[in-house]
């Protein structure tokens, strides 16, 4: 099928690419021109694993292009995908401007059937204005889609490409057909394409993280929990995760969750459902519990130096929200480094692919370096922020000799209890006991 994307971010990017690699003809849509360059000379703007490698096959086989001309895609497309930034207003409440300058824009150029998908994280009735505002420009046939995208960063491409479900709201058979037919190559195991009313998909979407981010916090209270009642957060994970009607994913405590979906999503369905004057509780804690989590590393730090951080330098291994991205959008680093700056505390960085990201957030009140060993020389302690795999099997001895004090504050638990244990650290993690050897 002939598709275009409107929007080059990480979602817009991924389902063009993605579409591509099934055979369709994609043409990728920007008003960043600088941006709009770089891909075309195959630079991928965002750290996404085999995204690089699919864009630059498809490119160059011409399945994929880039382009500021908005006429000539939607000339081009059958399908137009709409993936457009929603951020949050200070109300909490998505931000649809984008998406709809984009809309009164389609209506200028529509001049036969067009199927209208919405890709992006939109709220409920987002699909009815999109038509709406379209409608008010031309008198051609269209349907309006949503479609909501359901891609874990570091995971991304293969989400897409072998997606656990579809989810495809529409009221047109016409269009269903279609969609149906666009997405047949990618559920050839089986996996579900779930029709519905446009209304419920986009809800969908929002459900779905808001669900997953509450499981995350859920977590997080038991792992506060068991360190008031020495209990263990990994045998408690391990006897409920058992259960079927749990899971085991989503399950491990941490120090709070970030990036562009989660906190964003929460925060939207709560307005959402405020609006509709029924009030979800249950997301207030979530949110609460999630700002608080954040401080939990900090408030260890102050405790074990008594308060005192002035003059004391810490490394800290990993920088992005979470291990395979670049994306520091509400990484719980960012909180924590602040906070180590208010008490005079010096800090050093390393992060395998979010150091330049961090630096619009972080400029230089951090020492960014090179490796995580440089990262440790000569530091008090230090803090684990993202569970990347080069931090989980470190060289110990090695570690030793180059820390100032041998005190890990690991808000990932990256390491078992019993690996670290006769390693010489003190070792204090999350929702478990503290390993105190040093």
């Amino acid at each position: 099928m002939n598709l275009a994307v409107i929007g080059t971010g990480y979602v817009g990017l991924v389902t063009g690419t993605c579409f591509a690699e099934s055979g369709n003809d994609v043409i990728c849509v920007d008003i960043d021109v600088r941006k709009v360059a770089a891909l075309q000379e195959g630079k991928v703007p965002i750290y996404e694993p085999l995204l690089d490698k699919l864009l630059e096959r498809n490119a160059s086989e011409g399945r994929l292009k880039f382009t500021t001309d908005l006429k000539a895609a939607v000339e081009h497309a059958d399908i137009i995908f709409l993936a457009l930034p929603t951020p949050p207003q200070e109300d909490g409440s998505a931000d649809l401007s984008y998406v709809l300058d984009v809309a009164k824009e389609l209506g200028k150029l529509i001049s036969e059937y067009k199927i209208i998908v919405g890709k992006s994280t939109v709220p409920v009735g987002t699909a009815e204005k999109v038509r709406e505002t379209i409608r008010a420009g031309t008198d051609a046939e269209f349907d309006v889609v949503s479609n909501p995208e359901f891609l874990k960063e570091g995971f991304a491409v293969e989400d897409f490409m072998k997606p656990e479900r579809v989810i495809i709201g529409t009221s047109s058979k016409k269009a269903e057909k279609l969609m149906h037919d666009l997405y047949r190559p990618f559920v050839r195991q089986g996996n579900p394409v779930i029709f519905m009313d446009e209304r419920s998909a986009e809800l969908t979407k929002y459900a779905a993280n808001s669900f997953l981010a509450t499981k995350i916090s859920f977590m997080n209270e038991i792992a506060n929990l068991c360190e008031k009642t020495g209990a263990d957060v990994d045998a408690v994970r391990m006897g409920i995760g058992s259960d079927s009607r749990i899971g085991k994913r989503f399950l491990f405590p941490g120090i709070g969750y970030g990036g562009s979906c989660f906190p964003k999503d929460v925060q939207a369905l709560a307005k959402i459902s405020s609006d509709a004057g029924n009030h979800l509780q249950i997301l207030d804690a979530v949110m609460k519990i999630n700002t608080v989590q954040k401080t939990v590393i900090p408030q260890k730090i102050k405790k074990y130096y008594n308060g005192d951080l002035k003059g004391k330098t810490f490394g800290v291994w990993g920088l992005a929200f979470k291990p395979n991205t670049d994306d520091m959008r509400e990484a719980p680093s960012i909180e924590i480094i602040q906070e180590l700056l208010k008490e005079d505390a010096k800090v050093k960085v390393f992060d395998p692919e979010a150091m330049e990201t961090s630096k619009p957030m972080l400029g230089d009140s951090v020492e960014y370096t090179d490796n995580l060993y440089a990262c440790i020389e000569q530091v008090d302690a230090l803090i684990i922020a993202t569970e990347w795999s080069v931090f989980r099997t470190p060289n110990f001895k090695k570690m030793k000799t180059l820390m100032k004090n041998n005190v890990i504050f690991d808000g990932r638990n990256l390491y078992d209890l019993d690996q670290i244990s006769g390693k010489g650290f003190y070792y204090n993690s999350i929702g478990r006991r503290v390993v105190d050897e040093a």
